[in-house]
């Protein structure tokens, strides 16, 4: 891409099962076409489920474990939604963590 406004930015995407298909996969074609490079980070270590509106969707893999994962190795990070990906990261300490140290180093987050 000869303008690519985000080149080379390192955008964490920190997933579980069950995040909103659509607010992974859409995001993360925009972020890419635009010069970055995505990453999804997740508690699991294999493949993540997406959810696509009313029943189960895709999987994708896990770029990165979430026990790997070192938010300086980024310079954002994108947390999509769902009904079922937010709570079980909420409940997740090393999730929260991992997010907190953005917001902690002034890094963009990004919420759906």
């Amino acid at each position: 891409m000869a303008d690519a406004p985000l080149d080379g930015l390192r955008v964490a995407i920190l997933v579980t099962d069950g995040f909103e298909q659509v607010e992974l996969t859409e995001p993360r074609k925009a972020l890419d076409a635009a010069g970055a490079r995505t990453r999804i980070v997740s508690p699991k270590t294999d493949r993540v489920k997406g959810w696509n509106f009313t029943d189960w969707g895709k999987e994708l893999p896990v770029d990165v474990p979430l026990a790997e994962a070192r938010p300086e190795e980024f310079d954002a990070i994108l947390l999509p939604g769902g009904g079922i990906n937010p709570d079980t990261l909420r409940m997740n300490a090393d999730a929260i963590a991992f997010a907190q140290a953005f917001f902690d180093a002034g890094k963009p987050v990004a919420s759906i």
